[in-house]
């Protein structure tokens, strides 16, 4: 009888480990498909459940709440706009400080993070970018009708009765400095608005400061006497441009997400659509990334 009872107990534990092992395989392989094929991707994943998780850093014009709990902004509504062309309806945006936007997306917290991101090298060791939507580099604005004719940094050198106003500590006075602008030149104003009353009252020639953030001052001054160059010459600073550009940004191993992501946008852009977006944020047609792509970038 002892020995019976000896099997009986060997079958059951050879049972429970088979058990246990075919449990173990399946862990191994996330959200195999019925044929037992490769596992789903994010984005047949969230296409499959009709939503997905954005992280967005809480920074306007980009991305913000509004009064009444509304997430907007720049990189929600582009965001908003290609997910639901790609069959995501619904888009469960996460406000979060700017430096947990990459961790969290590596560790699945997010499953795609987008919040005016610059491309650069360094981000794209760790993680990968879908192409620019938007590109901001720096802007003047000058009496109507630029009787200076000043299109560039490298315009205001050239002229040494020229004065330009920069916000104190903004980082324009020394990218002025870098390029050759004569120290007597650059009027140190307290801030932006104080920039746009310098060149009102002629104490200045020119203003500068980012694209957006000229713009803004511009609406908010709703003066027809002032004007944006549109044709301004970005500074190159040590043998670089300052132009920066914003991306969606991808866990390295989701490249299909990130293909139909940069051919939804392609689709923004040749539409006219992607500007008229950007424009309900403050942008113009001098912040649209032209056709530079992310894989230029970070060269």
């Amino acid at each position: 009888m002892k020995k019976w009872i000896h099997v009986r107990l060997g079958l059951v534990l050879l049972v429970s480990l088979g058990v246990l092992a075919g449990c173990g395989s399946g862990d191994k392989q996330e959200n195999p498909d019925a044929s037992g094929g490769a596992a789903e991707t994010t984005l047949e994943k969230a296409q499959r459940e009709g939503y997905i998780s954005v992280g967005f850093a809480n920074e306007r014009p980009y991305a913000y709440a509004t009064p009444d709990g509304k997430l907007t902004g720049e990189a929600v509504e582009i965001s908003r706009k290609v997910l639901a062309n790609l069959g995501i309806a619904e888009m469960d945006g996460v406000l979060t400080e700017f430096g947990s936007l990459i961790p969290g997306l590596k560790a699945k917290r997010f499953d795609l993070i987008t919040a005016g991101m610059f491309i650069t090298p360094e981000r794209a060791l760790e993680v990968d970018f879908a192409n620019p939507e938007y590109s901001i580099g720096e802007a003047i604005a000058v009496k109507k009708g630029n009787p200076l004719g000043l299109r560039s940094y490298e315009d205001i050198k050239a002229n040494p009765q020229a004065k330009v106003a920069v916000m104190a500590g903004a980082i324009e006075a020394e990218y002025l400095e870098k390029v050759g602008v004569a120290q007597d030149q650059i009027v140190i104003v307290p801030d932006q608005p104080s920039a746009v009353s310098a060149l009102q009252a002629g104490r200045a020639d020119a203003i500068t400061m980012t694209g957006p953030s000229l713009q803004a001052m511009l609406e908010s001054a709703k003066d027809d006497g002032i004007e944006r160059v549109m044709d301004f010459e970005q500074p190159v600073i040590d043998g670089k441009s300052v132009r920066g550009y914003g991306a969606a940004v991808f866990r390295q191993e989701d490249d299909d997400f990130r293909e139909a992501f940069n051919a939804e946008l392609q689709k923004l852009k040749d539409s006219g659509e992607l500007l008229a977006i950007l424009q309900e944020f403050g942008f113009t047609e001098q912040e649209l990334p032209g056709d530079v792509t992310a894989e230029e970038l970070v060269k």
